[in-house]
């Protein structure tokens, strides 16, 4: 980091190291952090500091800590504390975030610092006051010359207001007195990771949902790189040109169409193609009969007449012009090349990493353009059949675990059922999708002899879940199920309540595998910074590492070590039997290279 010319911030900085050697701190214990232009606050066990200004010289000494002592750094989120020193340099090993632990312990996405902290101290969250809402409990008058302001908690036990709202960010001193709360909630929340019932570990999964979502923060600063003359080429071949103006780019567009539209009959035109109704009656036309319209649906009618093969393949083309066509690559890719969304640590539902910019849907077409910079390789791994070795591990189903050894797991399914291996792998997807018509249903009898701990573990979630009351997955992460509306008939309320058990069921299963793969990515994470290799993508399943050439094939051997290790760790804790996961890692120059 370059050198500061700054005095007062020179004193400041050195002051941050000189209060932790003062304080006794031992490598690896914790450091609650907080930051924000008006400085740098710091907490421990033997209390807190703060010193004023968030220069490169305050963020160097951080960075100082960190190789000496090499704490838990613990912040309210990685959004607020993590960003500006991730884009400041610093890349700290380990963290624990208050928001990503709240969310694992109470389910969903709200974790804002006024709920955490009232669900901490046992208080309504709905009762937190807001900000412009009179506070008569709190307030105390002018004649204490406002230093009840500078007060976080309120008599009522809940979090001030302004306070929670960024008011932290204002001074050094409250920035120090934010670090102490953070340290605060992080004591009363392994409290009660203590307490949660689960076949996991919840204190090992609250550390790796911490560290997914540092990597986040990582992902979104440094971007995916793209290869933009490349990418520029694959959307011209699938759209056509860039457009000049909003003209050129209606015109672009009606010539899409009409390649499609040729192939209609005159009796059914006009068609909107991006109605579904009306592509559905058009196709009805020439004796094409279909419930829906979608892709899957259509690709086995691709060779009965034009018009299907022209309307698969304008698809393509328009979801690439609308999507991500020329404006998408302008609004996202910068200046270095490198293409860049926000990303969030867990979704909703089963917690798994999402992003925006289409980086989680982006299409195979375009896959070409994602390439390593020069002297860089792509490491691409991807975790395969995870859910169903998840599903053995959690259920502790021994017959299932066994079917594991294989690196194809349908085939032992297959030979254990007396069926063929499609058939094995839809009775297995059944069984845990919840769906029971037709073929799955049939496949699912079987599965219900062959496997029954893991159907019964599936079971008991799915009744679970029928009866409105939460699941936990494996780590522990609290799954809420959603209400009904009153207003539902006896039919659609059978329907609403055994759609809610399906959720349920699966999201035992996904949401672990979810967790598994936070786990991994996370000890990838730390195992690639020796090399100078780092994650660029996290895809469901899959993860992506950009790594310099000469380390290509030791990142691929420690993408498959760290897997055997954190799945030995993750499975092991249910004290079941032993579940092998497997994952294809392949080194490639551009991610379209990799197999899958």
């Amino acid at each position: 980091m370059p050198a500061t010319t700054d005095p007062v911030r020179s004193l400041a900085a050195r002051a941050l190291e000189d209060g932790l050697a003062a304080s006794g701190l031992q490598r690896g214990d914790a450091v609650a952090v907080a930051v924000s232009p008006a400085g740098a606050g710091l907490w421990t066990a033997a209390g807190g500091w703060a010193v004023p200004g968030l220069g490169a010289d305050t963020v160097a000494a951080l960075a100082r800590i960190e190789l000496r002592w090499r704490p838990r750094w613990v912040w309210w989120s990685a959004r607020d504390a993590a960003d500006p020193l991730v884009r400041g340099g610093l890349r700290v090993a380990v963290c624990w975030d208050v928001a990503a632990v709240h969310r694992l312990l109470s389910g969903g996405t709200d974790d804002d610092p006024a709920r955490v902290w009232a669900v901490l101290a046992g208080l309504d969250p709905a009762g937190a006051p807001r900000t412009g809402q009179l506070d008569l409990l709190g307030a105390t008058g002018d004649d204490d010359g406002g230093r009840a302001a500078e007060e976080p908690v309120l008599a009522s036990g809940h979090l001030r207001a302004e306070w929670a709202s960024g008011g932290w960010r204002r001074t050094p001193e409250r920035l120090g007195r934010w670090a102490g709360l953070a340290w605060t909630a992080r004591r009363r929340q392994l409290a009660r990771l203590a307490d949660v019932d689960c076949s996991g570990d919840p204190v090992a999964t609250a550390r790796s949902e911490s560290g997914a979502a540092l990597l986040c923060v990582e992902l979104e600063t440094d971007g995916l790189p793209l290869d933009r003359a490349r990418a520029e080429e694959l959307v011209a071949a699938a759209c056509g040109e860039r457009p000049r103006d909003q003209v050129h780019e209606t015109a672009l567009r009606q010539r899409r169409d009409d390649a499609v539209l040729r192939h209609v009959p005159s009796a059914a035109l006009p068609v909107d193609l991006r109605n579904p109704a009306q592509v559905r009656a058009a196709l009805a036309h020439i004796g094409i009969d279909v419930p829906d319209t979608r892709s899957g649906r259509l690709e086995p009618w691709r060779s009965a007449h034009p018009l299907v093969e022209a309307l698969l393949t304008w698809r393509k083309a328009d979801r690439i012009a609308t999507t991500y066509g020329y404006r998408w690559l302008d609004e996202h890719v910068g200046a270095d090349d490198r293409l860049r969304g926000a990303w969030s640590a867990s979704d909703g539902a089963a917690g798994r990493m999402t992003a925006q910019a289409g980086l989680h849907n982006l299409p195979a077409e375009l896959r070409p353009a994602v390439a390593a910079e020069p002297g860089h390789v792509l490491v691409r791994a991807d975790l395969g059949q995870v859910e169903p070795r998840v599903l053995a591990a959690v259920s502790a189903d021994e017959a299932l675990a066994a079917a594991t050894a294989d690196d194809d797991l349908y085939l032992p399914v297959a030979r254990r059922l007396g069926v063929e291996r499609p058939v094995a792998k839809v009775a297995v997807l059944a069984a845990m999708y919840g769906q029971t018509s037709g073929a799955a249903g049939q496949a699912l009898d079987g599965m219900e002899r062959a496997y029954p701990v893991a159907l019964r573990y599936l079971r008991s979630a799915y009744e679970q879940g029928r009866a409105g009351r939460a699941v936990r997955t494996h780590g522990g992460r609290l799954v809420r199920m959603y209400p009904l509306p009153d207003t539902l008939d006896e039919r659609d309320h059978r329907a609403a309540v055994n759609g809610r058990g399906r959720f349920a069921r699966n999201a035992v299963v996904q949401g672990s595998a979810a967790e598994l793969f936070k786990a991994w990515a996370a000890t990838v994470r730390a195992a690639c910074r020796p090399l100078d290799a780092g994650i660029v993508l996290c895809l469901h399943d899959e993860l992506l590492v950009h790594a310099p050439a000469q380390a290509g094939d030791r990142v691929a051997d420690l993408l498959r070590s760290t897997l055997a290790d954190v799945a030995a760790r993750w499975a092991g804790s249910v004290r079941g039997p032993r579940v092998r996961f497997v994952a294809d890692v392949t080194v490639v120059q551009r991610w379209s290279q990799a197999k899958g």
